[in-house]
């Protein structure tokens, strides 16, 4: 017991002598006064200090923060060894009109690049576009309700439009808006003048602006007319180009534009004053339905928007019918044959997976489609809804993909390299089997769910 306390205390003088001398010991002092009139500079309370510093040391100079790695040119990469192989090979046949006969059933071709391409222009949905953005070039599978739907445009193309409007169904994912961009380029490459909506739910989510007309009484939508006429413009310019107003068209605040007018002028009008650009563009629709050079085609995904409730609100705060909307009222008098091409059709698809639009009662008791939810003579049914659903006539579109048509989709996404494993059967069979052969979740759930993390 002698023994330790010499030793600590020992230790502590040690340890009083080395606080006097070493300068990393705190101390306790008192602050000296300042003096009269001198102005003190608080510093910070922390613990923050310089990282890497030494009291007594000088601070190290601040390092340059620009590093940024920039991928050298493909000219300074001439080795075999940076050559990878591009996702760019995939060959195809070009979707060509001529070729859609029955011989091409389960083939993939490829859709022509062009600058005024409908779907270049116009738009697509959505699960097409980030499809295409993974693909290395936009393609689709030839199926048998192709043909049909193809069968029915060529019919069509000398009727009236009121005797040819057609409404894609089927389950949620069976490819309805496939067959609608089909159609679509089918009809843009027989000279066809093409007018597309590939996302009507827009014309009804109030996002552009919305003004009410007192000569319509109807609420005007001018920014979306004018994004549909100048995308109508540049898609059918040298087709348009050809055609003529028959007779003098007025036009408010402006004066009349005279017979013989050509009608790239008429929708110049429109472009110029964007709020003529509903006015100018029911005008134009009006003088492409009396002409004959040219059928025309209609083509609206999304289709049972145009039949539910709308977001867009009145001064009152009341939510505003879609047909009292200047561009679903529009496309409603072409879609129920109110209005009518000389010369063309009406297609549409309904979209089952959205449901902030779903599909309302009226269409669904329209097109012979089964209910949802439980019904009855005494639900309310809207009568100018019911109205706007006369004689729509639907092609349904099958549930599955059929084996040969699936094995088409399997090539297109191997040869892009979307699936990073080996392809063999066993896959390909896993995975129709695991989708019950629906296009969507074939590609989505199936294929793309491999890679995903």
């Amino acid at each position: 017991m002698l023994t330790c306390s010499v030793r600590c205390q020992r230790a502590s003088r040690q340890l009083f002598a080395s606080s006097s001398t070493n300068p990393f010991v705190q101390t306790r002092s008192y602050a000296s006064q300042p003096k009269k009139g001198q102005i003190v500079k608080q510093a910070s309370q922390g613990f923050k200090g310089k990282k890497g510093a030494l009291p007594g040391q000088a601070e190290p100079a601040k390092k340059d923060k620009k590093m940024a790695f920039q991928p050298l040119p493909v000219s300074q990469l001439p080795h075999p060894l940076f050559e990878s192989d591009r996702p760019d090979t995939l060959s195809l046949q070009p979707f060509h009109p001529e070729m859609l006969t029955r011989i091409v059933e389960s083939q993939a071709l490829k859709f022509p690049h062009n600058d005024n391409d409908p779907f270049r222009i116009f738009g697509l949905p959505r699960n097409i576009l980030v499809e295409y953005r993974l693909l290395s070039k936009p393609c689709s599978v030839i199926r048998s309700v192709t043909i049909d739907a193809i069968n029915k445009l060529d019919a069509a193309s000398e009727k009236e439009s009121w005797q040819s409007r057609v409404i894609f169904t089927g389950p949620q994912g069976c490819g309805k808006s496939f067959l609608l961009l089909q159609a679509i380029q089918y009809c843009n490459a027989r000279d066809w003048l093409v007018l597309y909506i590939p996302r009507a739910t827009s014309l009804v989510n109030s996002t552009t602006a919305h003004v009410y007309d007192m000569r319509t009484r109807t609420y005007l939508q001018p920014v979306f007319a004018y994004q549909t006429l100048q995308r109508f413009l540049k898609v059918n310019a040298p087709k348009l180009e050809q055609l003529r107003t028959q007779t003098d068209l007025e036009i408010e605040r402006r004066p009349a534009v005279p017979a013989d007018t050509p009608l790239v002028e008429l929708i110049n009008i429109g472009l110029k004053d964007q709020g003529l650009a509903p006015t100018v563009l029911n005008a134009v629709l009006e003088v492409i339905g009396k002409q004959t050079t040219f059928p025309m085609l209609l083509a609206i995904d999304d289709f049972q928007a145009l039949y539910g409730k709308s977001h867009y609100r009145d001064q009152h705060f009341s939510a505003i019918k879609s047909y009292h909307l200047s561009m679903p009222r529009l496309l409603l008098e072409y879609a129920s044959g109110r209005k009518s091409f000389a010369r063309g059709a009406v297609f549409g698809a309904l979209s089952m997976s959205n449901t902030t639009f779903p599909l309302p009662l009226e269409l669904r008791e329209a097109l012979s489609l089964e209910y949802d939810r439980p019904y009855g003579p005494y639900v309310k049914r809207s009568s100018e809804l019911v109205k706007y659903t006369h004689r729509l006539e639907k092609l349904a579109v099958p549930n599955s993909l059929t084996v040969p048509e699936a094995a088409s989709v399997f090539d297109v996404w191997m040869k892009d390299r979307a699936v990073p494993t080996k392809p063999n059967d066993e896959l390909f069979l896993a995975k129709y089997s695991e989708a019950s052969g629906n296009a969507r979740a074939f590609v989505w759930k199936g294929l793309l769910s491999s890679i995903s993390t």
